[in-house]
């Protein structure tokens, strides 16, 4: 059993550094903001079109800005919990 624990740290390891360079880009407001996020959840890049800052209004910018984000983070943490769970799964301990 330690053995098998020591492999699954291993593998964890692994994976939690792939997930660092893993990413995923998500808009929002019809495309007029992408997020590029890593599967470590460290946003890469923030691009936002010059028609939205055109439009002068902070509030609705600000709204998409943070449904955008909010859609990254948990498109990261989807990424993060299939590669991650997948290595847990199998050794059929409580609360895995």
């Amino acid at each position: 059993m330690m053995k098998q624990l020591m492999q699954v740290q291993e593998q964890m390891r692994v994976a939690q550094e792939e997930l660092s360079t893993e990413t995923i880009t998500v808009s929002s407001g019809g495309g007029a903001i992408e997020i590029e996020i890593t599967g470590a959840q460290r946003i890469q890049n923030v691009t936002v079109s010059p028609e939205l800052l055109e439009s002068g209004d902070a509030e609705m910018v600000g709204d998409i800005l943070v449904a955008a984000i909010n859609e990254a983070i948990e498109k990261s943490q989807e990424m993060a919990a299939n590669k991650l769970g997948s290595l847990t799964g199998g050794l059929g301990l409580p609360g895995l």
